[in-house]
C-alpha cells in the first residue's frame, strides 16, 4: 500500500490522540485510533498499530493495554496528575494579581495537559466570574521583567500607582520614577510583591506587581546584594505582615490554647509555645510591626495581647481604644 504524505505524521498524531481522548475511565479502541489516522489522511492496519504504539512505549509514553470483552488503550502516566492540575486551577483562580481575562486563558492551556474527559472536571472548578482580581493585564509582563533584570544583576527603574476613590490611577511621587534594586519576587495574601534595595535610604522595599508601570531594566548593576545575602527568605514572610517592610522586633505574646494553629501557620513549627495553665500559652516573635500586624492580632479578639514590649502594648491598646471610640453612639443632641 502506498504512503501518503502525512504518513510521517503518524506517531504524532496518535500520540496526540492518546493525549487528548483516552484516560484510564476512557480507553480508545483500535477502530477510533485508525478513523482518527484516516483524517489525516494516514493510512493504518491493526498490525502497523501495535508497532506504532510500542515504539510510543519505546519513546517514554506510558501506554496501557486494556484486555477482556472492551479492549482498548488509554495513556496512563502523565507529566500532571489530574490532582495536580486542581490544585493549580485552584491556585490561579485564587489569585487576585491574575486578571479574570488571563485566569480562563491559563485554565484552557491546563486543560490541553489532560484528556478531554478530565478536562470537564477541570471546567466544572471555574468560579471565576465576580471574583476580586487585578484590573491590570500587564502583570505578567512585569513579572518577565523583573525576572529578567535579576536575572543579569541590573537595577530597574518603574512608576508606581495606587488607585482614587474615582477608581483612577493616581502615580506616587507626582509620576516620577523608582530606581531600585530588585531582587525576589513574592507571593502573600494573594498578591505578588517585588522585594527591592533601595540604595538612597538603605533597605527594602515591597511593591504590588500588578500596580507598577513602565518598568524597564538600567544599565548599571544591582546595589544591596550583601544586605540580601543576609536575608534568610524561607523565614523572612513569617515576619513581615502585609509586606510593610522594616525591622523586625521581638514580640511576646499570649494566645488562647486552641489559637496554637494559627500561630504555628503565621511564624512555623520552630516558634516555641509555652503552656501558661491550661487554657493560654505564651510566645516570641520577630515581628516587623505594621497596620497589618495588628489587624491580625486584632481578629483574634480578647484572645490574643502583647506582652511586651511595654510601648507596644500600650500602642496596641491606644489604637484599640480608636477604633472602638468609632462605633461609640453619638451624644443625644438637645
Amino acid at each position: 500500500m502506498p504512503k501518503s504524505a502525512n504518513q510521517k505524521l503518524k506517531l504524532l498524531v496518535l500520540l496526540r490522540f492518546l493525549q487528548r481522548q483516552s484516560d484510564e475511565k476512557h480507553p480508545v479502541a483500535m477502530a477510533q485510533m485508525i478513523e482518527e489516522l484516516a483524517r489525516w489522511g494516514i493510512s493504518a492496519e491493526r498490525k502497523s498499530l501495535y508497532d506504532d504504539l510500542e515504539a510510543l512505549r519505546s519513546f517514554g509514553a506510558d501506554v496501557v493495554a486494556l484486555r477482556g470483552k472492551s479492549p482498548g488503550y488509554y495513556l496512563g502516566q502523565r507529566d500532571f496528575e489530574l490532582a495536580e492540575l486542581k490544585l493549580l486551577v485552584d491556585s490561579i483562580q485564587s489569585s487576585k494579581f491574575i486578571t479574570q481575562r488571563k485566569t480562563l486563558a491559563m485554565i484552557r492551556k491546563l486543560e490541553g495537559l489532560c484528556s478531554v474527559h478530565d478536562a470537564q472536571l477541570l471546567e466544572r472548578q471555574v468560579y471565576v466570574r465576580g471574583r476580586v482580581k487585578s484590573m491590570n493585564e500587564s502583570v505578567y509582563y512585569n513579572v518577565d521583567a523583573i525576572s529578567d533584570a535579576i536575572s543579569r544583576d541590573r537595577a530597574i527603574r518603574f512608576r508606581y500607582y495606587e488607585f482614587t476613590v474615582a477608581r483612577e490611577r493616581r502615580y506616587r511621587r507626582a509620576g516620577s520614577y523608582y530606581e531600585l534594586s530588585p531582587y525576589a519576587l513574592i507571593w502573600d495574601d494573594e498578591n505578588y510583591y517585588l522585594l527591592a534595595w533601595d540604595a538612597a535610604e538603605e533597605r527594602f522595599k515591597h511593591f504590588r506587581v500588578d500596580k507598577m508601570a513602565q518598568i524597564s531594566a538600567l544599565e548599571q548593576p544591582r546595589e544591596g546584594g550583601e544586605a540580601f545575602r543576609a536575608l534568610d527568605m524561607s523565614v523572612y514572610s513569617q515576619h513581615v505582615f502585609g509586606m510593610f517592610a522594616g525591622q523586625p522586633r521581638a514580640v511576646k505574646m499570649r494566645f488562647a490554647s486552641h489559637l496554637a494553629g494559627a500561630v504555628i501557620d503565621r511564624f512555623g513549627r520552630d516558634v516555641m509555645l509555652i503552656p501558661e495553665g491550661e487554657e493560654r500559652f505564651s510566645f516570641t516573635a520577630e515581628v516587623v510591626v505594621s497596620p497589618q500586624f495588628f489587624a491580625w492580632l486584632f481578629g483574634f479578639g480578647t484572645e490574643a495581647e502583647i506582652l511586651s514590649p511595654e510601648e507596644l502594648r500600650r500602642e496596641a491598646g491606644s489604637l484599640a481604644g480608636r477604633i472602638a471610640a468609632l462605633y461609640q453612639p453619638a451624644e443625644t443632641q438637645v
